[in-house]
C-alpha cells in the first residue's frame, strides 16, 4: 500500500490512512504538540513534552517488515499513528502501540489502525501482538478487548501486559463487519438527515437544474435551513443568497451541486469550509463522458474524502427522506411518493424520476430514496446497510445496473435479508466465462439471488409488484394457496399460474362463489378461506358478469376483499376488475402478475425459514502454502495448490508415443486409463477419447495407437480408480456475487441442459449439502433404481474446500474438477484445471476501506 486509503470513522466522516514516511517528521512533531498532557502520559508512560531528534528519526523510518507504522490524516494533518516493532530477528511476536490526537479520540481510529497493523504483520510472518497499557487507559484496553481476539492479560509493575494472536477468526471478522455496518450506516444517516442544505447552481431566473432542485427542496417542506449560493444575486427563489456557504452563519451539512463540471472542485472546497459532510452531485460530465471525466471523478472523490465528506453521484437524480422531521426532497423529481416504510435505491439518474412516479402511482410509500448515478462513492451496499439499521424502513428496493463490489453485496444480502426483504432489479446478462465454464445462466442467476436472501426481478413492473406486496402484507407461512373468485376462467388461470410458479393450490380450492353472488356471500367465502388451516396465502379474483351490472355495489365487494387483506393474518393478492381497492391491498391487472409476485415472496419466506448455516473448520488447509505456490508460478502448482486445501487429484502423466505410454503405465501400476489430452475430449468416453481398465502393455499400446490416430499424439495416462457417479465442480467469477461454486453431474446431456447448481463463496455447511442435492440429476447420487447411494458428505466436504479456496485465493479466477467420481466409500478427483491471473475485484477482503 503506497497511496492513501480512505476509511470511515464511527461518526460517518472520512479520513485517510497510509504507511509512514520520512517526510512525515514535521507533521508528527506538529501532532505531538497538539496532544494533551494526559494523552502523552498514557502513550509514553511519562510527560514526554518533546520528541528528541533521535526518536523522531526512528519513528518515521521503518523497514515495513520488522517495523511498520501507519499514519491517519484528516486533510493534510496527521491525527494518529500506529506501529508495531518485531521483538527480535525473525520473531513471530511484535509490540503494537498507537496514539490518537485528542479531538479524534473515541471515533474508531484505534480499531482501524489495529486492523491494518495486523494485516501487515501477518504478511511478513508475525503471529502475535503484545502491548503494554496503563490501567488508566480504559479506551485503549477496550480497543484490544473488543476486537474479538483471545487476549491474555498480566499485570506487573503498574502496567497491563496484553498478548493476543492476530490470525483472523470468525469472531474477529464479525466484529470487523459490525464496525463496517455501523460506520457506513452512520455516514448515510448524516446525508439523509441534514440540519441545513446549501444549493450550488440555482439561477436567479428560476431556470435550469439548480433552480428546480432548490424549488423541490423548498416546496417539499424541508424543515432545515436552505442556503442558495450565487456569485452575484442577493436573493434566489425568494431566499437570501450568499457568495459562500459559510456566510449564512447556519449549520449546513449537505451540499447539492448543479454546476459545470470544472466548477465542482471550487464548490466542494466552499462546502467543506462551511462544515458540510456530504455532496450530492447532480452535475454530469464525469466518468460517463470519457477518460478525462473519469479522472475528474477520481479527483472529486479524493478531494471530498480528504475533507471528511461523502459523495452521492455524480450524474445522479438526488436524495430524499420523507420523515416528517426532515421532509428532504433534494432530487429532480417535483413530487415524492407518500411517506412509507420502503427504502429505494436507483443507480440510474435519468430513470429515477420515472421510478419515483411509478411508486407514487402504485401508492408505495417510501422512507428514503437515493439515486447514486455514477456511484463514485456512495453505492447500494452503503444504502442497504443504512436501511438495515433504520427503524423507519421495512423493505429495501434496488434498481442496479452494475455491481461495484459484488462479494460485499453477496455478504451483506445474506445478513440483511434475515431481517428485511431486499428486492433487486438487476440484469441477468453475464460476461463470457473464464476457462471452460460459461458460469450461471439467467435462471441460475435468479436462484443465486434467492439463495442469498434477495428477491431478484426482471422488470420495473415486477419490482413494484413485489414491493407493494411486501410493504403491505405479511409473509406466507408456506406455499399453499387458496383461490377465491366469482369467475371460473379467472380462477382457472390463477390455479394454472400457481402451479407454473411452484406454488401449491390448497386442497378444496379454487372456490367459486358464482357470477351472481352478492357481496355478503363473497365476503363470507373469503372469511372462511382466511381462517382455513390448509391455506397459507390467498389469491382473490373478481369480475362483474356483465359491464355495469354491479353499479352501486362495487364498494361492497372491495370492502369484502379489504376486510380480509387488511386483517394481516395471511398475505392476500387480488385481481379485481371493478372498483379501486385500498392501497394496502396489493391489486394486479392480471392473475399471472398477482401469482408471480406471491411466488417471489414465498421463495423469500422459504429461505428465511431455513437455518443460516455455519462456516465449518476444515482440517488439512494450508492457506499460506497455497499463496506461496501461486507466487512461485511452479509448473506443477495445480495439484499442489489443491492439495493445500485437502483436495487430492489423481496423478495423470502426459505421453506422446506408444512406448512412452507403456513405460508410464508400468510406473503408475496396472490397470490404467488413457485419455486424450485435448480440451473437451478428456471425458468423452462416448467418442472413444477415453479407454478404461487397460490391464497390460499390449492393451495400452493398442489403445494408444487407436486414440492417437483419431485425436492426436498427446495422451494422458492415469492409474485406474474404482468406478463411481461422474460429477463436475466448478468455480467462476460472477459480476453480482464474485466467486461462485457450481456443482452438477457429469455427461454431455447434463452439460447441454445446464444442470448446475450454484452458490456464492465461501460456502456454509448448508450451502454445500444443498448444492449436492439441487441438480435435477441428483437422484443418481442417492441410489436411483437400485444403485448404491454415494457418500454425499464427501462431496459436500469437497465443495466446502473449493469455496474456501475461492474465498482466500483471489488469483484463482476459475477452476474445474471434472470428472469427480463419487462412490459409497468416498470420491476421486481425476482431473483439475485451474486458471490463475491477476486478482479479481476483491475489495471485500482485508481491512475496512471505502
Amino acid at each position: 500500500m503506497d497511496a492513501p486509503i480512505d476509511v470511515l470513522l464511527t461518526d460517518g466522516t472520512t479520513v485517510q490512512l497510509r504507511p509512514i514516511c520520512p517526510e512525515d517528521a514535521d507533521a508528527i512533531l506538529a501532532m505531538h504538540s497538539r496532544f494533551s498532557e494526559r494523552t502523552r502520559y498514557l502513550r509514553y508512560f511519562s510527560p514526554y513534552p518533546r520528541i528528541p531528534a533521535r526518536d523522531l528519526r526512528r519513528f518515521v523510518n521503518v523497514d515495513h517488515r520488522d517495523r511498520e507504522a501507519f499514519v491517519v490524516l484528516s486533510g493534510e494533518r496527521i491525527v494518529a499513528v500506529g506501529r508495531y516493532d518485531r521483538l527480535g530477528p525473525d520473531a513471530p511476536d511484535a509490540e503494537v502501540a498507537f496514539v490518537v490526537e485528542d479531538s479524534f479520540q473515541g471515533r474508531g481510529i484505534g480499531p482501524v489502525l489495529l486492523e491494518y497493523l495486523a494485516e501487515a504483520g501477518r504478511q511478513v510472518g508475525l503471529t502475535r501482538f503484545v502491548a503494554e497499557v496503563l490501567p488508566a487507559n480504559g479506551a485503549m484496553l477496550r480497543v484490544f478487548a473488543d476486537f474479538g481476539y483471545h487476549v491474555e492479560r498480566q499485570y506487573a509493575d503498574g502496567v497491563v501486559h496484553l498478548t493476543f494472536p492476530i490470525a483472523p477468526t470468525e469472531q474477529t471478522l464479525q466484529v470487523q463487519h459490525g464496525r463496517e455496518l455501523r460506520t457506513e450506516a452512520r455516514s448515510i444517516a448524516r446525508l439523509l438527515t441534514p440540519r441545513g442544505v446549501v444549493v450550488y447552481g440555482a439561477s436567479a431566473s428560476g431556470q435550469g437544474v439548480g433552480a428546480a432542485l432548490l424549488a423541490h427542496l423548498r416546496d417539499g417542506g424541508y424543515t432545515g435551513a436552505i442556503v442558495p449560493v450565487h456569485p452575484s444575486a442577493e436573493t434566489v427563489a425568494g431566499l437570501p443568497a450568499y457568495r459562500h456557504a459559510a456566510d449564512a452563519g447556519v449549520p449546513v451539512d449537505l451540499a447539492v451541486v448543479a454546476v459545470a463540471t470544472d466548477a465542482v472542485p471550487g464548490v466542494l472546497a466552499d462546502a467543506a469550509a462551511a462544515g458540510a459532510y456530504g455532496l450530492v452531485v447532480i452535475s454530469a460530465g464525469f466518468a460517463e463522458a470519457g477518460p478525462a471525466g473519469v479522472e475528474a471523478q477520481r479527483d472529486l472523490v479524493r478531494r471530498a474524502h480528504a475533507a471528511g465528506m461523502r459523495v452521492v453521484g455524480p450524474n445522479c437524480l438526488g436524495i430524499a427522506n420523507t420523515d416528517e422531521r426532515f421532509r428532504l426532497n433534494a432530487t429532480l423529481a417535483p413530487r415524492l411518493p407518500a411517506a412509507g416504510r420502503v427504502g429505494f435505491f436507483s443507480q440510474s439518474g435519468a430513470f429515477g424520476v420515472a421510478l419515483l412516479a411509478e411508486a407514487d402511482r402504485r401508492g408505495l410509500g417510501l422512507s428514503s430514496f437515493v439515486s447514486a448515478g455514477n456511484r463514485a462513492d456512495v453505492s447500494g451496499n452503503d444504502l442497504i446497510q443504512y436501511w438495515q439499521e433504520d427503524p423507519g424502513t421495512d423493505v429495501i428496493l434496488l434498481h442496479l445496473e452494475t455491481f461495484g463490489n459484488p462479494r460485499k453485496f453477496a455478504r451483506l444480502a445474506r445478513r440483511i435479508g434475515r431481517s428485511k426483504p431486499v428486492v433487486a432489479l438487476a440484469s441477468p446478462a453475464r460476461p463470457p466465462g473464464v476457462g471452460d465454464s460459461p458460469g450461471p445462466d439467467a435462471a441460475a442467476v435468479t436462484a443465486l439471488f434467492a439463495r442469498s436472501g434477495v428477491i431478484r426481478v426482471d422488470t420495473v413492473q415486477e419490482l413494484f409488484d413485489v414491493g407493494v406486496l411486501l410493504a403491505n402484507q405479511p409473509l406466507p407461512t408456506g406455499r399453499r394457496v387458496g383461490i377465491v373468485g366469482n369467475s371460473t376462467a379467472l380462477a382457472g388461470l390463477a390455479a394454472t399460474a400457481c402451479r407454473a410458479q411452484g406454488l401449491e393450490v390448497a386442497a378444496g380450492y379454487p372456490v367459486e362463489v358464482g357470477p351472481q353472488a352478492g357481496a355478503d356471500e363473497f365476503a363470507d367465502v373469503l372469511a372462511d378461506a382466511a381462517v382455513d388451516d390448509r391455506v397459507d396465502a390467498l389469491v382473490v379474483t373478481f369480475a362483474p358478469p356483465l359491464p355495469g351490472q354491479l353499479s352501486g355495489t362495487d364498494a361492497d365487494f372491495t370492502a369484502a376483499v379489504a376486510s380480509v387483506a387488511l386483517a394481516g393474518e395471511k398475505p392476500t393478492v387480488a385481481t379485481f376488475l371493478v372498483g379501486d381497492l385500498p392501497a394496502a391491498v396489493p391489486s394486479y391487472p392480471t392473475v399471472e402478475e398477482a401469482v408471480r409476485a406471491l411466488a417471489r415472496v414465498s421463495e423469500y419466506a422459504d429461505w428465511l425459514r431455513q437455518p443460516a448455516g455455519v462456516f465449518p473448520e476444515l482440517p488439512g488447509v494450508d492457506t499460506a502454502a497455497a499463496g506461496a505456490l501461486l507466487d512461485s508460478g511452479a509448473p506443477d502448482a495445480t495439484r499442489r495448490l489443491l492439495a493445500a486445501y485437502g483436495i487430492e487429484v489423481a496423478e495423470s502423466m502426459p505421453v506422446t508415443s506408444a512406448e512412452e505410454a507403456v513405460a508410464t503405465a508400468a510406473r503408475l501400476g496396472y490397470p490404467v486409463a488413457l485419455k486424450s489430452a485435448g480440451a473437451g475430449l478428456r471425458h468423452r468416453l462416448d467418442l472413444g477419447a477415453v479407454r478404461l481398465d487397460l490391464q497390460d502393455a499390449h492393451a495400452v499400446r493398442q489403445a494408444y495407437r487407436e486414440m492417437a490416430a483419431l485425436f492426436g499424439a498427446e495422451t494422458l495416462v492415469q492409474h485406474m480408480v474404482p468406478p463411481g457417479v461422474s460429477c463436475v465442480v466448478e468455480l467462476v467469477e460472477d459480476p453480482a456475487f464474485g466467486p461462485v461454486v457450481g456443482f452438477g453431474l457429469g455427461g454431455v446431456a447434463t452439460e447441454l441442459l445446464g444442470d448446475r447448481a450454484w452458490r456464492a463463496a465461501p460456502l456454509t455447511d448448508r450451502d454445500a449439502i444443498a448444492l449436492v442435492d439441487e441438480p435435477r440429476a441428483a437422484p443418481l447420487l442417492r441410489g436411483y433404481r437400485g444403485a448404491q447411494a454415494v457418500d454425499r458428505e464427501a462431496l459436500a466436504d469437497l465443495l466446502l474446500r473449493v469455496g474456501r479456496l475461492a474465498d482466500e485465493q483471489p488469483r484463482v479466477r476459475a477452476l474445474t474438477l471434472n470428472p469427480v467420481l463419487a462412490r459409497p466409500d468416498g470420491l476421486s478427483v481425476l482431473h483439475a484445471v485451474v486458471h490463475v491471473g491477476a486478482p479479481g475485484n476483491r475489495p471485500d477482503k482485508g481491512p475496512r476501506h471505502l
